[in-house]
């Protein structure tokens, strides 16, 4: 069934084409002057009205991921595979999902401290998010999937590691258009990795949360029920 496999599909469409329509609308308006240099998503994002774009966006995106995280974590598990990194991958990914939130809220005009943080949970624990689902695909996935899933994951994987090292150098040597260069590549990445999830999530035929009482609640409800019966 190839409905859930539109869920990350619909993330890396949405959000390439979100931070890509915030860039147009800055580059119009002359908020960022490209001649002077290239630059970064969150200097398009800062400005009005493109802001306001930019934080719906990112909110957007940060359910969409939340999401994700929960419905990949549920698949993993059902798979049999119950394991710490399981659910350290889940609890990874809802802190990276908070961190795109933060990115898009805090704005780096109005607060860079927080929306610098904001991407330090995004793109940092966003990338150790990932290379569990890697350790997880070749522990987990059918072989069918594994076969190609994995290798791209972890082609993509590297490509983000690297962009990740160069963007800092980059920054930290006040090489910002080379560095802002690497940022959109590392972005664009990550929806390449989220829109991977695609070729795992089509297997699922259907996604329900299930709330289990505890034991204490279960012979609770026994003895009532024995009592009804009496």
């Amino acid at each position: 069934m190839w409905a859930w496999a539109l869920l990350p599909i619909s993330l890396a469409v949405a959000g390439t084409l979100g931070i890509w329509a915030v860039f147009g609308i800055a580059v119009s308006n002359g908020t960022v002057n490209l001649t002077m240099e290239f630059p970064y998503i969150s200097t398009c994002g800062t400005f009005t009205p493109q802001s306001c774009i930019f934080s719906q966006i990112t909110n957007l995106c940060a359910l969409l991921v939340l999401w994700i995280v929960v419905i990949r974590f549920q698949q993993i598990r059902d798979y049999g595979q119950n394991c710490r990194a399981n659910v350290a991958s889940l609890v990874v990914g809802f802190i990276s999902t908070l961190g795109i939130s933060l990115i898009g809220n805090f704005q780096q005009s109005v607060l860079i401290e927080v929306h610098l943080l904001g991407a330090f949970l995004a793109f940092i624990v966003g990338l150790a998010y990932f290379w569990l689902q890697l350790w997880l695909t070749y522990k987990t996935e059918p072989s069918l999937d594994r076969s190609w899933v994995g290798p791209l994951r972890a082609l993509l994987c590297t490509i983000c590691t690297a962009l990740i090292v160069a963007m800092s150098i980059l920054h930290k040597n006040e090489l910002r258009s080379a560095s802002a260069i690497c940022e959109w590549a590392l972005v664009m990445s990550f929806f390449l990795l989220f829109g991977l999830f695609a070729a795992e999530f089509r297997h699922i035929d259907c996604h329900r949360l299930i709330v289990q009482p505890t034991k204490e609640i279960q012979a609770s409800n026994s003895v009532f029920m024995l009592q009804a019966h009496t």
